[in-house]
């Protein structure tokens, strides 16, 4: 099922906007990662731990090191993507993914698991988010917050189909189940990438689907800008730095859940597999109802203001956690991260894209990267070190907890940056 959040618009020619069709591509695209490959992960190490023996540290610095190897990958990817576009980059993550599910499903080592899981990280990465993120982009303006919301829909839903996973993981065993997943997701992701390229005007469309009277009826977001920052002009700004310090704080929780939930909830809770895979699964379940809010809002309202409430949902939720003693508590946990992740997700990439424009967007965001996925490398490693040092969760959590609500102050000051200065050196004369 195909979800649209707005109303699709009609050329005089009864042409639909085609910009809905990227979403749309991009919800299954994110889909198909999510439920196979990040929100799955923690599964796979549940199983690992038990097969193996691997530590808490080891298993969370795999998942760690690869979400770094995706940083240092954002700059050139960035820069891929403005030049070749998303359809390109994407195909050949396809075949990334393929090829390290394969070898993931055959691993008998750690050294294994670390190189098969890096090919999985490589093949994520140049086929998921920043991908489907700046294929969007290129697409919406004025209803930016609410086609961004749409298209990680499929990344929140794919946490719904995680018990599916889990139940082929006992039924048939973890190896088979990431063999034929990798598969699945490599050809998938080839054929829905045909769907990511290409500008309005390539296809004789307005911006927004919007024809051009219509656009000063509609809602201008803070700092919405018709000028096209470069890469280099956009980190000499205060508002780039502020927007990544805050994404990256808010992502220590993201990450350390992703990883950690299912071995926190199995270790120190009681809990089954499949049962934790039900907690797993409720998470998405509340993020699609704060992307319905942020979506709505985030066209109309101050997108900082929203983030900065959201900072305080996860920190909120992760501390319940780190205290949780029964099930209602738990509940409080998924309510308050899933509200907040969902809210707040889409809103770093339209917030940038505001600021900054479309042109040079892929790098910019590449270069964002270098910051931000210093949350999900630190947030799990944080975790595992302080869960195997103590024998216990809690103070990892936590630390998190502070991390995240700390990081509220960089949304408070990512106000919009000042038109860049092009004006360039008066020349001598040389007369």
């Amino acid at each position: 099922m195909l979800f649209w959040w707005h109303h699709v618009t009609v050329r005089a020619d009864r042409t639909p906007f085609r910009g809905w069709k990227v979403v749309n591509a991009g919800i299954l695209i994110q889909f198909i990662q999510s439920a196979l490959i990040m929100q799955a992960m923690g599964s796979y190490l549940v199983v690992l731990e038990r097969q193996f023996g691997w530590s808490k540290s080891v298993l969370s610095a795999a998942f760690s090191v690869n979400r770094f190897e995706s940083a240092l990958l954002g700059p050139l990817q960035g820069w891929m993507l403005d030049r070749y576009g998303p359809k390109r980059i994407a195909r050949i993550g396809s075949f990334f993914l393929i090829a390290g599910f394969i070898w993931f499903s055959q691993i008998q080592s750690l050294w294994e698991f670390f190189a098969s899981f890096l090919l999985i990280a490589i093949g994520a990465g140049l086929s998921g988010f920043l991908t489907v993120t700046v294929a969007i982009v290129r697409w919406f303006e004025r209803r930016r917050a609410r086609a961004l919301a749409t298209g990680s829909l499929g990344f929140a839903a794919g946490g719904l189909a995680v018990p599916v996973v889990v139940w082929s993981m006992n039924n048939h065993g973890w190896q088979t189940t990431a063999a034929v997943s990798g598969v699945a997701a490599g050809i998938a992701v080839y054929l829905f990438a045909a769907y990511l390229d290409g500008y309005p005007s390539d296809y004789g469309q307005e911006v927004d689907g919007m024809p051009p009277e219509a656009v000063d009826d509609a809602p201008t977001a803070e700092g919405l800008t018709s000028i096209h920052f470069t890469a280099q002009e956009a980190v000499k700004t205060r508002a780039f730095w502020m927007i990544s310090l805050g994404h990256m704080s808010a992502l220590f929780v993201v990450g350390a859940v992703m990883a950690h939930l299912a071995l926190f909830l199995t270790s120190e809770r009681g809990y089954s597999l499949q049962q934790a895979s039900f907690v797993g699964a409720a998470l998405p379940v509340m993020q699609i109802v704060g992307m319905g809010i942020g979506g709505t809002l985030g066209d109309k309202i101050n997108k900082r203001l929203i983030a900065s409430v959201a900072m305080f949902g996860h920190a909120g939720g992760i501390l319940i956690l780190a205290f949780s003693q029964s099930g209602w508590m738990i509940a409080l946990f998924v309510i308050f991260h899933g509200l907040a992740w969902g809210a707040r997700g889409p809103l770093m990439q339209a917030l940038r894209a505001d600021y900054f424009g479309a042109s040079s967007f892929g790098f910019i965001m590449g270069l964002s990267s270098l910051i931000v996925m210093l949350g999900t490398v630190l947030g799990p490693i944080i975790a595992g070190v302080l869960a195997d040092t103590t024998g216990s969760y809690r103070l990892g959590f936590v630390v998190l907890a502070v991390l995240s609500a700390m990081g509220m102050l960089f949304f408070v000051f990512a106000t919009p940056p000042r038109p860049p200065d092009r004006t360039g050196p008066p020349r001598v004369s040389q007369n």
